[in-house]
């Protein structure tokens, strides 16, 4: 078998070496989001709301951000969601079913100066929070 520095067994072994090494491939490849990220691989999941609470904002930034844990529906993993817009947190009670989203961070991660939160609200017992928030819709009792 040939070993030569430049036989084409070597440089293909090389290039799939090189490549595992990116982030994103190695990723997709083991299937770590499957395992690893609360909501699998869908872009919404369901939860009930179990708590509100306000985070401080990182630095240079002042001010309390609000938002809610969630125990997800379907695997019953609790994680933080961000509540957006002025007002909305006033719309949720505890024991309400929200549907969360990804925030939109780089690499899966937070935005901006909000700690530790990956996900967002979207909507309140399947209407959209922005139209509650709005006052187009009523949110609907469960």
């Amino acid at each position: 078998m040939p070993n030569g520095e430049f036989a084409a067994r070597k440089l293909l072994k090389q290039r799939r070496h090189q490549r595992m090494l990116k982030k994103w491939l190695k990723r997709r490849k083991l299937k770590l989001k499957q395992k690893y990220d609360p909501m699998g691989t869908v872009p919404m999941a369901k939860g009930l709301v179990l708590q509100k609470f306000a985070l401080e904002q990182k630095q240079p930034n002042s001010g309390m951000i609000k938002c809610v844990r969630v125990q997800l529906i379907k695997n019953h993993k609790v994680v933080g969601a961000f509540v957006p817009k002025d007002g909305s947190i006033n719309f949720i009670d505890e024991h309400d079913e929200v549907t969360i989203a990804g925030l939109g961070g780089s690499q899966r991660g937070q935005m901006g100066c909000i700690p530790g939160m990956k996900y967002k609200v979207v909507a309140i017992n399947g209407t959209d929070l922005e139209q509650i928030r709005t006052g187009k819709k009523e949110k609907p009792k469960r």
